[in-house]
């Protein structure tokens, strides 16, 4: 059974609509991220991995984003097991968001 959730392009949208307590970090590498990528997205790499849950707010929505939405579950998982209450992989990734805005 998976800890983290699903989560809709709609269903973010909805989100960042309604609250600005959201956290969003981009798995995707440091080009495509410089590329584009969603707005206050923090680009979460190996490198920077162990900083950012150090001082992430646990308690904030985390939602995960990757290319396609396969490889942001993997991370979603993780970033639950290492202390995140609520944590979502994005449906479609990147990709989609991009199809969608």
């Amino acid at each position: 059974m998976s800890a983290f959730q699903h989560l809709s392009i709609n269903q973010l949208i909805q989100m960042q609509a309604s609250s600005t307590d959201i956290q969003i970090v981009d798995i995707r590498d440091s080009a495509s991220f410089e590329a584009g990528h969603i707005a206050n997205a923090t680009n979460l790499t190996n490198e920077n991995l162990a900083a950012y849950i150090g001082n992430a707010d646990m308690d904030k929505p985390l939602i995960v984003v990757c290319y396609h939405g396969i490889s942001s579950q993997n991370a979603a998982q993780y970033l639950n097991e290492q202390g995140f209450d609520e944590v979502y992989s994005l449906d479609g990734g990147f990709q989609a968001w991009r199809e969608a805005n």
